[in-house]
């Protein structure tokens, strides 16, 4: 009996050692969050985070507050998030144009492959490569004859430079060896706006900043760069239809977080907004929106990034692209 009592004792006090606690990062994560998330955003457009933040929000009980930083091309938010506590209360709507500014600029305070974790992908963003409906070509291989014919006649916007939407012209430019000009802008919506009126007479926009002016007539849809046709837009044909596979570029909004954030609260945060991207009425919302769904674990989504890195660079280096 007595034997008994002290290997009772002797298995309480092993189970109350420390090293069978629990971690205390694991249980952080259990009770996330207990107050406001930040959401911060830089130069992309506003609907899936917001739409991503409503979801969340009413999921934890606790809001997720949208923050746009537009300043600097996203310097600025980047700058802001990489300096946060890596508590999980401060994110940062990552995207590709984030990782071309590494490139452009080397001397940063920070760098997102450095100094980011990444947590989950929401979507990618198609590229559309429209013109103003004075520009003659009737399809993408009709643009490409037209521009090798009248070199350096025709422009093209962007929404500034080191923007993806310019890394996608620039790609098409290497592809295709024509001379069209680089006009940047502070954004896709003040691009999009000099296209309607023929100021610019191309972009490669991202697609919900051109899919209602395609859709009104206001602007011809050459090809969009996804696998396959838009749902939103479903006449215009992909960038490999229109006959040019090589082109194969996307624009993206992503999840980070600043590197220190404890792998068990990564984990919880990836695992919650694939939760509210799986939702019907959300993914009905991105649809629509020109969205293409997107359910990335956190190893998919690092190598979905480093894939797209390499491309990057290799715009980069090849188009001689510079500050403007």
């Amino acid at each position: 009996m007595i034997k008994y009592k002290y290997l009772c004792l002797l298995l309480l006090a092993v189970a109350g050692s420390p090293t069978h606690a629990q971690d205390p990062s694991t249980s952080a994560a259990q009770a996330f969050p207990t107050k406001p998330v930040r959401f911060v955003l830089g130069p992309a457009p506003e609907l899936l985070p917001r739409l991503v933040s409503q979801k969340l929000s009413e999921l934890w009980g606790h809001q997720v507050i949208v923050d746009p930083r537009p300043g600097a091309g996203g310097i600025v938010a980047g700058d802001l998030v990489s300096k946060a506590t890596p508590d999980g209360y401060t994110w940062l709507v990552s995207t590709g144009s984030f990782y071309v500014l590494d490139a452009l600029y080397p001397k940063l305070s920070y760098n997102m492959l450095r100094d980011f974790a990444p947590v989950t992908l929401m979507a990618s963003i198609p590229f559309i490569c429209v013109v103003h409906p004075a520009v003659p070509a009737k399809s993408l291989a009709e643009l490409v004859q037209l521009a090798k014919a009248q070199p350096g006649k025709l422009n093209f916007a962007s929404a500034g430079t080191g923007t993806t939407t310019q890394l996608a012209a620039e790609l098409f430019k290497l592809s295709t060896g024509i001379n069209i000009v680089h006009v940047p802008y502070k954004g896709v919506a003040p691009a999009v706006t000099d296209v309607l009126a023929g100021q610019v007479q191309m972009m490669f926009s991202i697609a919900q900043g051109a899919v209602p002016h395609v859709q009104s007539g206001k602007l011809r849809a050459l090809a969009i760069t996804s696998k396959k046709r838009s749902p939103a837009v479903p006449e215009v044909p992909t960038i490999t239809e229109a006959g040019f596979p090589e082109i194969d570029i996307v624009g993206w909004n992503g999840v980070s977080v600043p590197i220190k954030t404890p792998r068990a609260l990564v984990n919880k945060l990836n695992t919650d907004i694939r939760k509210v991207l799986n939702q019907k009425d959300m993914q009905d919302r991105m649809i629509a929106a020109g969205f293409d769904l997107a359910d990335t674990s956190l190893e998919q989504f690092d190598a979905f990034i480093k894939k797209d890195v390499a491309l990057y660079n290799r715009i980069i280096k090849e188009s001689k692209m510079k500050l403007d």
